[in-house]
């Protein structure tokens, strides 16, 4: 697991890599995903270092609520509220995370098949 010193999100909320940001809240950064698997691509990230889902505790409650929320408001600002998106957590090597940083993909744009190709 990398350090949060390491941790490839944690150095885009600094500032220190480049990002297309496109929605930010007080305690969250959404970026476009560079590996785009729809039309509308977007990570929500926490600006504080959680590894992941699993990490997740009573106590980042609000900020969970902060994460859909911004999740939210990107969808609004792609425009694929209405037709509707997908929220998706990956916990894990089998799950495909490769970032040890929490965040929420925000998929939508096309039909997305169930389950996943």
């Amino acid at each position: 697991m990398a350090e949060v010193g390491d941790c490839i999100f944690c150095r885009i909320v600094a500032g220190e890599l480049p990002a297309e940001v496109v929605a930010r809240s007080p305690h969250t950064l959404a970026f476009r995903d560079l590996d785009p698997q729809a039309p509308t691509h977007v990570l929500v990230v926490p600006t504080e270092h959680v590894a992941d889902a699993a990490a997740l505790g009573p106590e980042h409650a609000a900020l969970l609520a902060e994460l859909a929320v911004t999740a939210r408001e990107v969808a609004e600002a792609e425009g694929v509220r209405d037709r509707g998106y997908r929220l998706v957590l990956n916990v894990g090597d089998d799950a495909g995370n490769t970032v040890p940083h929490l965040h929420l993909h925000v998929l939508g744009g096309r039909r997305l098949e169930w389950p996943p190709g």
